[in-house]
């Protein structure tokens, strides 16, 4: 047999045995479509649900507004207008990027109301002062899964 020959035959399909790499298994499947279906499910719970207690517990949020602001229970109901609104968005696949930026601004915007009960945790003694400072770095956290959940095309 011929060089060109058994060349052929070692690279044969039935010679060759498969060994997955990581540039392979990550072409196989694709990017991380349970892992985003699942992150938009969380931000959807998250969002979805703290919509609804800004009307079904206004009287806890509106404490949370700053003192700075006019009218606190309205600014405590038109956040969780956008919270729902931005959770509908994320289910639909059209609207998902928009619903994610919308998001973001929300998460921004309600900002300097976590760092009002951190700074008056005197005022929110349901919760220990070391939830109230950790909780501002968590924001971004979240803000992150929003990005990921949202933006990243598959």
């Amino acid at each position: 047999m011929g060089s060109a020959a058994r060349l052929r035959a070692m690279n044969s399909e039935s010679d060759i045995q498969s060994v997955p790499t990581a540039a392979t298994a990550n072409a196989a499947k694709p990017r991380g479509s349970r892992a985003d279906a699942r992150l938009r499910a969380l931000i959807v719970a998250i969002f979805g649900g703290a919509g609804v207690m800004h009307f079904t517990h206004e009287s806890f949020y509106t404490p949370t507004v700053p003192d700075a602001l006019p009218n606190p229970k309205q600014i405590v109901y038109i956040s969780g207008v956008a919270e729902l609104m931005g959770a509908i968005g994320v289910l639909i696949p059209r609207t998902r990027r928009l619903a994610g930026k919308g998001l973001l601004a929300l998460l921004i915007a309600v900002f300097p109301a976590n760092i009002n009960m951190a700074v008056n945790s005197d005022r929110f003694k349901q919760f220990p002062v070391w939830g109230l400072w950790a909780r501002l770095p968590l924001q971004f956290v979240v803000m992150r899964w929003v990005w990921r959940a949202t933006q990243q095309r598959a």
